[in-house]
């Protein structure tokens, strides 16, 4: 009989990426980078804040992970609130919108099979 061992990892997804940030670069890439980049300073401190990790930065993406979904959620909510602050506060492009995403992902894999992925939006 194979030997079926299974590693799983049950992990908390924050995904969060610009509104508009096509438009925003034609309107004025230089001013939309720096503020982007300042964002994402401002993002990972609350990531860091909360117990998680950033993952990756791929375009106007952060992508974050969590060993809880209560973590992540607490997160996003901090992001929410910052992000509102910001937009009362500004006017573009510093007033870049947010839209973040929470994602719980179950990650199953065998040893010798494909990698299944299972998705529950939480917020």
């Amino acid at each position: 009989m194979a030997d079926n061992k299974t590693q799983r990892k049950l992990t908390a997804i924050l995904s969060a990426d610009v509104k508009g940030y096509s438009k925003l670069m034609g309107d004025d890439d230089e001013s939309t980078v720096t503020t982007i980049t300042a964002y994402r300073k401002i993002i990972s401190d609350l990531v860091d804040k909360h117990q998680g990790r950033v993952v990756d930065t791929p375009g106007d993406n952060i992508l974050a992970e969590f060993n809880s979904v209560l973590n992540a959620v607490n997160s996003a909510v901090e992001i929410q609130h910052m992000r509102g602050r910001i937009y009362r506060n500004n006017k573009p492009p510093e007033r870049i919108a947010w839209a973040v995403l929470i994602e719980r992902i179950c990650l199953h894999q065998r040893l010798h099979g494909p990698m299944n992925l299972k998705r529950a939006t939480v917020l």
